[in-house]
């Protein structure tokens, strides 16, 4: 076996594992059952938000300390925060708990981010593409057996709420077992970057002046790549036995990731077209994650009545069929996505995303409001993959971490602002839980009302470019 698909396999058992969380799917039923007898109010307006906003708070800094401490470690924190948390789940009642829990939720969403990042540093770029497609279906997989086997469980009464944090608990203790056995990562992006030079430099400064000058080398390049999308993309460097690894020193190092760092942003999101993408990656995936947070607090108040037997099965189905039209996507000829019909696709989607929310959210059927939320799934699992893609298009490998990750960050303060204003206790509204999803589905609204108006502005510039 090839060594980069050995170590795509390895993190590949990691991501599955960690994916298998049974207890996911009930969780709003558990916290609200006779386990903790919580009310629907104390856990979406006291709890829930502490792990909206201990999730930003630590995603920036986490971001930096994987590159800083090379991937591996904080992969282990990922691991380990989920044991953490499915520990507090079993074991523990009160609601002061629960809120700590949060907090501990927040480190393991944020930590997440060493998944996707590692697998970039320890293969050629060569192989960028299939390693992340085998990422990205570790975790479908993984989500998917996992809300198949709650359904099962629970519908033969095999397994209560609670015990299905067993089954959670060990699946994050496996992972994080399998974690310690990854192999470390010499290099990376920033802090580690490798420098390769036929002979050591005489001194700190013959060494800064090399990073200043690769710097600006690098911009250019970076500029061409954004103005010439065609050009085939650069291999990786083959390293000669003669030549050897140069380690700068720290404060330098240190320096020269900010210097990079800069260097990537300015290059990425000056590109018009990033800048549209990941506006609409932002905006979106703010609703998207809040509507997931709180979707089984919806279903619960619409039939009070009965228990949510289908969670699971909806779960299953949303992750089956997010995973299938993710693929459509990647089929999507990219001549098909001009600017104006780009425009017109987000602002089409985000209305469709809105209306079925308002669907899911103004019904008295749980089944149909299962249907809304499965086909706003399906849609947003479309648009996020070509949004994506066109993304990933038109910047250097080297800036998708960075990228993805700004436009994550800028995601989660949207999130959070939202929780604040219509969820929280001590936020601004406080709404109940039919308000809240009413303003979540408007706001998909709003974002197709932004998108139309930006399709109206490229058509009248382009008139009046015309008839100049």
């Amino acid at each position: 076996m090839q060594q980069w698909l050995k170590i795509s396999l390895l993190l590949c058992t990691f991501g599955f594992l960690k994916e298998i969380r049974p207890s996911e799917p009930f969780i709003v039923d558990y916290l609200a059952g006779p386990w903790r007898n919580l009310t629907m109010e104390q856990i979406i307006q006291e709890a829930f938000p502490i792990g909206t906003y201990s999730y930003l708070a630590q995603l920036a800094v986490i971001f930096l300390v994987t590159d800083l401490l090379r991937y591996k470690p904080i992969i282990v924190v990922n691991g380990a925060a989920g044991i953490i948390v499915w520990s507090m789940l079993t074991w523990t009642t009160s609601l002061n708990a629960l809120k700590v829990l949060e907090i501990f939720y927040g480190t393991y969403c944020a930590a997440e981010v060493a998944y996707f990042s590692y697998i970039y540093a320890k293969v050629d770029r060569e192989h960028y593409q299939k390693v992340t497609s085998h990422t990205r279906a570790a975790i479908y997989s993984g989500r998917f057996f996992a809300a198949s086997l709650a359904q099962l469980l629970v519908y033969f009464e095999a397994m209560d709420y609670r015990q299905l944090n067993y089954l959670s608990l060990a699946a994050q203790i496996s992972a994080t077992l399998w974690a310690l056995f990854l192999p470390s990562v010499p290099t990376s992006m920033y802090f580690h970057r490798q420098t390769l030079t036929d002979e050591l430099p005489e001194s700190s400064t013959t060494q800064y002046n090399a990073d200043a000058d690769r710097h600006e080398k690098m911009v250019e390049v970076m500029e061409d790549e954004r103005s010439d999308d065609s050009k085939p993309p650069i291999p990786s460097t083959t390293v000669s036995p003669e030549r050897r690894r140069q380690q700068p020193p720290f404060r330098s190092r240190l320096k020269d990731a900010f210097v990079l760092l800069w260097t990537h942003f300015r290059t990425s999101f000056t590109n018009r077209s990033v800048l549209q993408w990941s506006v609409w990656y932002g905006l979106a995936m703010a609703g998207y994650i809040q509507i997931l947070a709180y979707v089984q607090a919806l279903w619960s108040s619409i039939d009070e009545t009965q228990p949510a037997i289908w969670n699971g099965a909806v779960e299953a189905a949303v992750t089956l069929l997010g995973a299938i039209v993710s693929l459509l996507a990647g089929y999507l000829h990219s001549g098909f996505l001009k600017p104006r019909t780009s425009l017109l696709s987000l602002a089409l989607l985000s209305f469709a995303a809105g209306g079925a929310m308002l669907l899911a959210t103004n019904t008295g059927n749980l089944v149909v409001s299962y249907l809304g939320y499965m086909i706003f799934c399906v849609l947003y699992a479309f648009a996020i993959t070509v949004v994506s893609a066109e993304i990933a298009k038109n910047i250097s490998d080297d800036c998708f971490g960075l990228v993805f990750g700004f436009n994550t960050l800028v995601a989660l303060s949207l999130q959070t602002l939202l929780t604040f204003s219509v969820t929280d206790s001590d936020g601004w509204f406080a709404l109940d839980v039919f308000g809240q999803f009413t303003v979540f589905s408007c706001y998909f609204l709003v974002l197709g009302g932004i998108y139309t108006a930006f399709l109206a502005t490229e058509i009248i510039a382009s008139v009046i470019r015309r008839y100049r």
